[in-house]
């Protein structure tokens, strides 16, 4: 092959390299799209833990005699306890036993107002349903996941959050929030979209730690906190690989529990 025609055969490499590599690139979209769909669709139509209709939401633990707390829970299935089937299980159950037990020996009257499936948004009714009554001394909002996993833009679920908190400071009730949980975690959705969720749950749990400080709350990071374990123990989850178990709402509790001690040790000063 002379000069001139090895010339006329290169010439054409980088245009059809550069075409070849974004089609690669294209396809590569398009089969990553497809798969994130899919695996979308599969997580939505898993079956999923279920409230306990048996729990009671309301229930009074610790001796007769000790110094009363009222604790309430605002937030999505996470309030209720979602995942497991006895009250102490859930993570309510658990914080208030922690506090009965604990050196201050308080009188936890629990309940919760919190509703599985629920968003940031949701959290202006709950807090009207929490303030009714007699005023709870601490709430503890989880909240997050569900805003996540719907890939809410972060400022405006955490603007709400950042309102639910004010309203209830305002009425001169403490409050912590525990902010998006770990959802790189959770086995019930796949990679690569696992990954995605987890990195939106990472946002989400940023702004909410902003809003939440803002408006005069306290905040514990359940991703930071709690993450590593429920990455390296599968028994943190219940059967639909979502949900906290036993276990999981247990590794949740001991880590609020300094916040909500301390809260509560607050409110008892007033």
């Amino acid at each position: 092959m002379n000069e001139r025609s090895e010339r006329d055969v290169t010439a054409g490499f980088p245009g059809q390299l550069g075409r070849a590599a974004a089609i690669s690139l294209l396809a590569g979209a398009v089969g990553g799209a497809v798969v994130l769909a899919g695996e979308a669709f599969a997580a939505r139509h898993r079956r999923y833990a279920q409230p306990e209709l048996g729990l009671a939401l309301r229930a009074t633990i610790g001796r007769a005699g000790a110094p009363p707390l009222r604790l309430v829970l605002l937030g999505d299935s996470s309030a209720l306890g979602v995942g497991v089937d006895r009250l102490d299980d859930t993570i309510g159950g658990q914080l208030a036993n922690l506090l009965a037990e604990g050196p201050t020996g308080r009188r936890v009257h629990l309940s919760s107002v919190g509703v599985s499936g629920s968003r940031s948004t949701d959290l202006t009714t709950q807090v009207a349903r929490a303030l009714l009554g007699e005023r709870p001394d601490v709430a503890l909002i989880l909240i997050g996941a569900n805003d996540a996993t719907g890939l809410r833009r972060p400022g405006d679920a955490a603007a709400y959050l950042g309102a639910a908190v004010h309203r209830l400071r305002e009425a001169r009730v403490e409050v912590v929030v525990g902010t998006c949980p770990d959802l790189g975690a959770v086995r019930a959705i796949a990679p690569p979209l696992r990954q995605l969720v987890g990195w939106s749950g990472r946002r989400m749990a940023r702004a909410q730690t902003t809003a939440v400080l803002d408006a005069g709350g306290a905040v514990v990071d359940l991703a930071t906190e709690t993450g590593p374990v429920f990455r390296a123990d599968a028994g943190t989850l219940c059967h639909d690989g979502f949900h906290p178990s036993a276990d999981g709402y247990r590794v949740w509790a001991h880590a609020l529990l300094p916040a909500v001690a301390a809260a509560a040790a607050v409110a008892s000063r007033r």
